[in-house]
């Protein structure tokens, strides 16, 4: 479990940095710029050239795709009705649409299911929420921020995006079946690792909970969206609609149970969608996580 621990060690990490007068107070905006241009194209580089496809896919997939298609008609619909800011709509489709599926929810699964079960998280993962990150996450950050007022300035910021170019790259290898040599691979690695360490730092240094911010009423709707209702939906959809079983469901279910993406706060914070809130939703969301984790668990094995 030395994942969850570098999780809470490296968040309180940053909010500790908030006292050092060492570090500029927009420090975090530098992390976050290394986040995007550095560590995010290094994962896709080196998973997404390996992924096979199949149809054992569909399951997983589903809680990505299908997942963030919901937390956009939700959210869109909701921000229409109460008049909401882009800002704000966008904020709560990225961070609630997202999942936390591999730095939180690797050592989670691999706890409760094993080896056999991280092989399903994977899928869920890298052909599932790190895809539509960089396809859908990137295109909702970029029509949601401040001065993309025109397809072409959203198609612009989409196409010139780091991690998006670097997908295509590697979607491209892919399909002509090539991949780096040995020694590239072990780079792309070990850059893509510091995507955890580094964005949860930026996070951390963000983070300010404060008792009469106005954003706790949006907070909770969000991780309620997050926890309670995407979860909710999955396991109705393939456990009571489709009567699906097995592990792969079960793993499924609880991946779409996972706390807000820690990258996709980054993306929001860096493209000005209400970094305040993104901050709090996993700041809050990834502890408040382990206590709704454990109550679908508890459901999956009645």
């Amino acid at each position: 479990m030395d994942s969850i621990l570098l999780v809470f060690i490296c968040m309180l990490a940053g909010v500790g940095l908030q006292r050092v007068k060492a570090f500029p107070k927009n420090a975090y905006v530098a992390l976050n710029q290394f986040v995007i241009y550095i560590s995010l194209p290094a994962l896709a580089l080196y998973y997404i050239p390996k992924i096979t496809v199949s149809f054992k896919l569909l399951y997983p997939l589903g809680v990505a795709w299908i997942g963030f298609l919901l937390a956009f008609l939700f959210f869109f619909t909701l921000g229409k009705a109460m008049g909401w800011s882009k800002k704000l709509t966008g904020c709560l489709i990225l961070t609630a649409g997202l999942g936390n599926t591999s730095f939180v929810g690797f050592p989670v699964i691999e706890a409760l299911y094993g080896k056999e079960g991280l092989q399903t998280a994977i899928i869920v993962d890298q052909p599932g929420t790190f895809v539509v990150m960089a396809t859908f996450g990137i295109m909702v950050a970029a029509a949601y921020s401040r001065g993309a007022v025109g397809t072409s300035a959203i198609i612009r910021k989409i196409v010139l995006f780091p991690p998006f170019i670097a997908f295509f790259t590697a979607i491209f290898m892919n399909v002509a079946g090539y991949d780096f040599t040995d020694a590239l691979q072990s780079v792309f690695q070990r850059l893509g690792s510091t995507v955890t360490p580094v964005a949860l730092v930026a996070v951390g240094m963000q983070l300010k909970i404060e008792r009469k911010s106005r954003h706790w009423g949006f907070l909770a709707l969000g991780l309620f969206f997050k926890l309670i209702i995407m979860p909710a939906f999955f396991f109705i959809l393939y456990k009571l609609i489709i009567g699906a079983d097995g592990l792969s469901v079960d793993v499924s279910v609880m991946e779409a149970a996972m706390a807000p993406m820690i990258t996709a706060s980054i993306l929001a914070s860096s493209h000005g969608l209400k970094p305040r809130l993104s901050g709090m939703m996993i700041g809050v969301g990834i502890p408040l996580s382990f206590l709704t984790l454990a109550l679908w668990y508890w459901l999956l094995q009645l």
